[in-house]
């Protein structure tokens, strides 16, 4: 073959050439491609995740009319018993604020003494712990701020405990108290005891 034919390929030759050289290695790349992506996969659930979230319910017994007395005279005393209870499913604290009224402004809720006590042996005895001893004015017992205070009870889910009530007129208790009342709502306020 003449040297000289051989350097003078024919441009369209060429091109040609060229073409099909750049479309076999573009098919190259491509089949490789398609065969680097060809992997075998798989996938599973994890399902059912259910959450529910637990309950603390304070529960008093009775509900009102705890302490009653329509004609006390002085030296009289009433007792009252009541159950607190928590029917939720986690523990709770609790704590009691107490307010009376004095809508004769002669002040008969200075003048009754109230204490509290846990249940010892029983109401009727008196003997247990005692929570809260002053006037009917504003009783307490604990602290509603949040967190464990003191004097806070606590009653693990589905605990109760007794508190025994015990209201007396003072035997010194004058005339300027005659014929006067007074109404007392005591309040409980719980929260939980779980990371708090």
């Amino acid at each position: 073959m003449d040297p000289a034919h051989t350097s003078h390929v024919n441009p369209r030759h060429r091109r040609r050439l060229t073409t099909l050289l750049v479309l076999s290695l573009a098919s190259g790349s491509i089949g490789a491609g398609a065969l680097s992506l060809a992997v075998f996969t798989d996938s599973k659930a994890a399902s059912d995740n259910a959450f529910t979230t637990g309950t603390i319910v304070l529960g008093v017994s009775p509900a009102s009319a705890l302490l009653t007395s329509s004609n006390m005279m002085p030296g009289d005393a009433i007792n009252g018993t009541l159950l607190v209870s928590n029917t939720g499913t986690g523990a709770l604290r609790y704590a009691m604020t107490g307010a009376s009224t004095n809508a004769d402004a002669k002040g008969l809720m200075n003048q009754l003494t109230l204490t509290i006590k846990t249940l010892g042996t029983s109401c009727a005895l008196f003997d247990g712990t005692s929570l809260y001893t002053g006037t009917l004015a504003s009783p307490a017992f604990g602290d509603p701020a949040q967190g464990p205070q003191a004097g806070d009870r606590t009653l693990t889910a589905a605990g109760s405990e007794t508190l025994c009530f015990h209201v007396t007129l003072p035997l010194g208790t004058g005339n300027a108290f005659q014929n006067t009342t007074t109404t007392t709502t005591f309040t409980f306020q719980a929260e939980q005891t779980a990371n708090n």
